[in-house]
């Protein structure tokens, strides 16, 4: 347990630091001030101040923030006006305008470029974990090792060395492409296209349902691992990530259309449980298979945190960009105090979503 516990702190830390540090990279590139760099939540355990910022480390391993100076708006409400805030500011000391301007006094694309720079930190720390992966690892190609007597795959006429390229119209490159498909597969007919001695060919495949494992099977093993080096390993670095966005946005959409249930969603908790049987799982093929286990599950989580934090909605990065969106075609901002007020209720409503998964996480332990 103590290692899980070591693992999940590793990898959730260099996730929400690769978030946190894309904010304030670019904040200070557009010489906005940034007063708190933090990682974790809860009480802070260890604090200092550099440059006319704090950086706070926090006891619970979890989240993090990247607060500016004037980011709720302050220096440009009403109320802030009328008891000469402004005027405050227009007077500050030359040494504290040095460390940066508020948030709300730059101009509305460093702002966009500001936040947006959060979630595609997280796009670009999966690409670099991505390459140990795939470097070590090699990829695994979409390629049919054998058919399964009796299911639809022999039916539609699919042999052992076709190559998978189109799932329901949509380019796949990778296996998992295609395994993720058919996990998701609630019985629809899937269609799929296939290379086969330079040609291309069609079939329409009607999963057949599996009472014992309780989902639905085409009918075929497929996988061929390849070596990637040099421009090769680029090329499926960038695809692997292109997997995980497909597949974090495909159960997003599911998730919507009912086709998942809220009872999907993990938060840490579940995280770390998932962590702690993989690393079971995974433990007797030796350490090297653990870590880049580990690695490629980090990829998965910063993807994830990079696609949820763009949803437009409210307290996430996505709806403070939306804001910022209305800003550019109104050509003036939306008022403060009004933008800080929907912010608040969508953070207390994302509180009530993290206590409700929290809840969750703990009971499929408990039901085990």
């Amino acid at each position: 347990m103590v290692e899980t516990i070591i693992v999940f702190i590793l990898v959730f830390g260099v996730v929400v630091i690769s978030h946190e540090l894309g904010h304030f990279l670019i904040a200070k590139l557009n010489g906005i001030r940034v007063l708190e760099f933090a990682i974790g939540m809860g009480p802070s355990i260890v604090k200092f101040e550099k440059g006319g910022t704090r950086y706070v480390l926090k006891l619970l391993p979890i989240g993090g923030a990247c607060m500016f100076e004037g980011e709720d708006g302050v220096y440009e409400s009403k109320k802030d006006k009328e008891e000469g805030v402004e005027e405050h500011r227009k007077t500050a000391s030359s040494e504290s305008e040095a460390l940066g301007k508020a948030f709300n006094e730059v101009n509305v694309w460093a702002r966009i470029a500001t936040v947006f720079a959060g979630p595609f930190f997280n796009i670009i720390l999966a690409f670099l974990l991505s390459l140990i992966v795939v470097g070590f690892s090699g990829e695994v190609l979409p390629v049919v090792h054998a058919i399964t007597e009796g299911y639809p795959a022999q039916e539609a006429g699919l042999m052992e060395g076709d190559v998978i390229t189109h799932v329901d119209g949509e380019r796949v490159y990778l296996q998992g492409e295609v395994t993720i498909a058919s996990a998701m597969n609630k019985g629809e007919p899937i269609e799929i296209t296939y290379r086969r001695g330079g040609e291309e060919y069609n079939a329409t495949i009607l999963p057949k349902f599996s009472s014992e494992d309780n989902r639905y099977y085409i009918g075929f093993v497929i996988g061929e691992t390849i070596e990637c080096k040099g421009f090769d390993l680029i090329k499926y670095s960038a695809l692997e990530v292109r997997y995980w966005l497909k597949a974090t946005i495909k159960s997003l959409i599911m998730l919507v259309q009912g086709k998942l249930s809220a009872n999907d969603l993990s938060g840490p908790v579940g995280i770390a449980v998932t962590i702690d049987e993989t690393i079971d799982t995974v433990k007797p093929y030796g350490i090297s298979s653990v870590v880049l286990t580990m690695i490629n599950f980090a990829v998965l989580l910063s993807v994830n945190l990079g696609v949820m934090n763009l949803l437009p909605l409210p307290a996430l990065d996505g709806g403070r960009l939306l804001f910022m969106l209305v800003e550019v075609v109104r050509g003036k901002p939306v008022p403060p105090d009004k933008e800080g007020i929907v912010h608040f209720v969508g953070f207390v409503l994302l509180m009530m979503l993290m206590v409700f998964v929290l809840y969750n996480d703990i009971a499929r332990i408990f039901a085990r």
